[in-house]
């Protein structure tokens, strides 16, 4: 991207459709993970074992990081009962977990795509997408359980203590910062999993995860028979549509094997709990609601995949099946209106983005590609007053410090443009985004 010529584009308000697209894939800053090696006691094993987080700093990475990844998935479906029926299931397991005193916390989030994750203090989101696939409250448990069991294992201090999650922590603030242009830089693997952060865990740490979710969830008085069944579920879809489960998932690698363990130890070490409820009838009724939304979920999940393979016309389809079966849904309005954008349809992108602000205005994503569609329209007040709304309701998200400091550049306000661009770079910023920053900065004699 050549900063001078974006830089008199957007002073005469004339942005291209690549430069639209070209500043939601460039918001992305880089900042350094403070974090320093040391040894702990496994809260597992009693163990010696290699950290690089206190448990303060892994409540810290919660507090920060996990308010936006959240955000990515489209936030907490508007639906108090089945988040709370979540959250129940989630408190009765977490008591009798090896480190109760976590902040768990639990939410259903509006992403289709098949998946949970956890950050590392217990912060929890569950997919509508996975939870429509479920059968009953033994596999939410199993499925918990197994999210608490990287969170009492400490897998991610670990992985940090082993040098491996500096760059990962950073790509998680990344994700925060950026809302991906779809066609170029959003396959589904970008956007299942809780960010680099808690992706890519060892084969050992999921079957440590696994162990412990399953004691949890007899400990809690479920059968553990439900994480055999969870994982068949996964099993059957990975088999099924594997373009569209990126299996237990982009953070989980899945496999027969795991299934194979759980089933063993069910059978053997927790024989005794099979005759237990799995608690069918319970999961139904209340989740009945959001799987009422299924067909519109899979109608999702299809336009995603097609938009994945720039297919944005069959992407169209997909999202436009999806608004007839739901047309209130968020998440359906949202992604067609990131589909429309992709295709430099910007007017009718627009019509699509108000109706997701409209829908949920809670919800920051469609703040901001109202602002970027506001840019692209040649309308940087708008702009930033959208992107200053989104600051309001995610603060910290530095993507959207960059835009704010685009928009501002685009209305001719170089002093309060130059202060989000100094903003910017202080955050540890690299990338195209801050190159475009620093050079404006020098342009305009604010530095050498």
């Amino acid at each position: 991207m050549n900063a001078h010529a974006l830089a008199q584009r957007l002073a005469r308000n004339r942005l291209s459709r690549r430069d639209a697209l070209w500043l939601l894939g460039a918001s992305t800053g880089v900042v350094a993970a403070p974090w320093l090696q040391g040894c702990a006691t496994s809260p597992v094993t009693g163990k010696s074992i290699v950290v690089g987080m206190s448990e303060a700093q892994e409540r810290q990475v919660d507090a920060q990081v996990s308010p936006h990844q959240f955000s990515q998935d489209l936030g907490p479906v508007q639906d108090a009962a089945v988040n709370d029926y979540v959250v129940s299931v989630g408190r009765s397991l977490q008591t009798h977990t090896h480190r109760p005193q976590m902040p768990y916390s639990y939410r259903v989030l509006n992403a289709n795509h098949v998946n949970a994750y956890t950050f590392p203090a217990g912060a929890m989101g569950v997919t509508r997408g996975i939870l429509v696939e479920m059968d009953d409250e033994a596999q939410l448990a199993a499925l918990l359980g197994h999210e608490m069991g990287h969170v009492n294992a400490r897998h991610a201090a670990q992985r940090q203590g082993q040098a491996l999650i500096a760059q990962s922590v950073v790509a998680g603030l990344n994700v925060a910062a950026s809302n991906s242009q779809w066609g170029a830089l959003v396959g589904l693997g970008s956007q299942i999993g809780a960010s680099a952060l808690l992706a890519g865990y060892s084969r050992d740490n999921e079957r440590e995860a696994d162990a412990l979710g399953q004691e949890y969830m007899v400990r809690a008085g479920y059968p553990a028979g439900g994480m055999t069944a969870l994982h068949q579920i996964l099993v059957d879809q990975d088999k099924a549509r594997p373009s569209l489960l990126q299996t237990m998932f982009a953070s989980h690698p899945m496999s027969t094997e795991r299934r194979d363990t759980a089933r063993r130890l069910a059978q053997e070490r927790y024989g005794a709990s099979a005759s237990r409820p799995v608690q069918r009838e319970r999961y139904m009724d209340q989740t009945a609601s959001l799987r009422r939304l299924k067909p519109t979920i899979e109608a999702c999940q299809r336009g995603e995949t097609a938009m994945a393979r720039k297919s944005y016309d069959d992407a169209a389809s997909a999202f436009t099946r999806a608004l007839t079966l739901t047309p209130q849904d968020y998440a359906a309005n949202l992604r067609m209106a990131q589909c429309l954008q992709a295709q430099g349809r910007h007017r009718d992108a627009l019509r699509y983005a108000e109706a997701a602000k409209t829908l949920y205005p809670q919800e920051a994503q469609a703040r901001k590609l109202t602002g970027v569609l506001a840019l692209a329209q040649g309308d940087p007040g708008r702009a930033h007053a959208e992107l200053l709304a989104f600051d309001r309701l995610l603060p910290g998200d530095p993507g959207v410090t960059f835009l704010r400091g685009v928009a501002l550049e685009g209305l001719g306000e170089r002093e309060a443009a130059a202060r989000q661009y100094h903003a910017f770079l202080r955050l540890g910023a690299q990338g195209q985004a801050a190159q475009y920053s620093a050079s404006r900065l020098k342009a305009w004699g604010y530095v050498k």
